[in-house]
């Protein structure tokens, strides 16, 4: 009796694993495409409200595909376009987002890979507890550090400056990006690192020969984390360049370009697609570099 029960039990098994299986196999491919079309559909539909004209985005605005005749790029040429020739500049904002971007990322890293290094292999006081106070400083709110870093760089003559803006956004990053290259470097098995030593090795070269190439995919990753986060921030950057116009970043620009009423819709889409595309296409050439710095060390804290 038991037996039978047993044999029933098991057909009700494979049949519900079975029958699981086939939804599954249904759901899959909807939910895939589910997903592509809300992650992408928002983008494409900037895209074609930047190259239509204004008159036909007005007569029918939900369309979400343009003619050839309708193709506009004067709209790009107005963004990019200086303001002293009656664009909006946008050509000395994106320069100035790569200068402030491209600075914190090296100063971060330069400071992040031997901090995190340092924290994944010397022994000192207080060495376990150290992660969970970089975290506690990356959560601290930013709007709190605004009237202080406000009043601070207005007195010392920072203010409207990239510089002052490049260490604020140093100081903002370095710590997670201490705790999330310390992760990784938990990962490198330390028998490496004798080896080297034992070969006659220092420090210095056993980490530039052995722990860095090994920590690329996660330096790579890290460094497109802390490029977007400079890239994006707008808190701080209307805070110190407002006054400044020929300093202001992408995100800055952008701001002003939504918060007029005399800007057409189409030109408020083209400053969106000139901010998100460089972005994205950082993304697909780094991917690689970005999945396997992100997944490697997820184990380890």
């Amino acid at each position: 009796m038991s037996t039978v029960t047993a044999d029933n039990a098991g057909q009700a098994h494979t049949r519900r694993n079975a029958i699981e299986e086939r939804v599954l196999r249904v759901l899959r491919p909807i939910t895939i495409v589910l997903l592509i079309a809300i992650a992408v559909l928002p983008f494409w539909y900037m895209l074609v409200l930047s190259f239509r004209p204004l008159d036909n985005v007005l007569q029918s605005p939900g369309r979400l595909f343009f003619t050839p005749d309708e193709f506009d790029p004067s709209t790009y040429v107005d963004v990019l376009k200086s303001a002293d020739d009656g664009g909006q500049g946008f050509l000395t904002f994106i320069r100035n987002s790569l200068l402030v971007g491209i600075g914190t990322v090296i100063l971060s890293l330069l400071v992040a890979i031997p901090g995190a290094y340092a924290v994944s292999r010397l022994e000192f006081f207080g060495r376990r507890k150290i992660s969970a106070l970089f975290l506690a400083i990356y959560f601290f709110p930013s709007i709190l550090l605004a009237v202080p870093l406000f009043v601070f760089y207005t007195r010392i003559g920072l203010r409207g400056s990239l510089f002052g803006l490049l260490f604020v956004y140093v100081a903002q990053v370095v710590a997670v990006s201490i705790y999330m290259l310390r992760n990784y470097f938990d990962t490198i098995p330390q028998s490496l690192e004798e080896a080297a030593a034992i070969d006659g090795a220092s420090r210095v070269q056993v980490m530039r020969r052995i722990s860095l190439p090994l920590a690329m995919p996660a330096i790579v990753s890290n460094g497109l984390f802390i490029f977007m986060i400079a890239w994006n921030e707008f808190l701080f950057a209307l805070l110190f360049l407002v006054e400044r116009r020929d300093n202001w970043t992408v995100s800055l620009g952008l701001s002003q370009l939504s918060g007029s009423i005399e800007v057409p819709t189409t030109t408020l889409m083209a400053g969106s697609v000139i901010l998100t595309l460089p972005i994205i296409v950082l993304f697909f050439i780094s991917e690689r570099w970005l999945t396997g710095g992100l997944t490697a060390g997820a184990e380890k804290g």
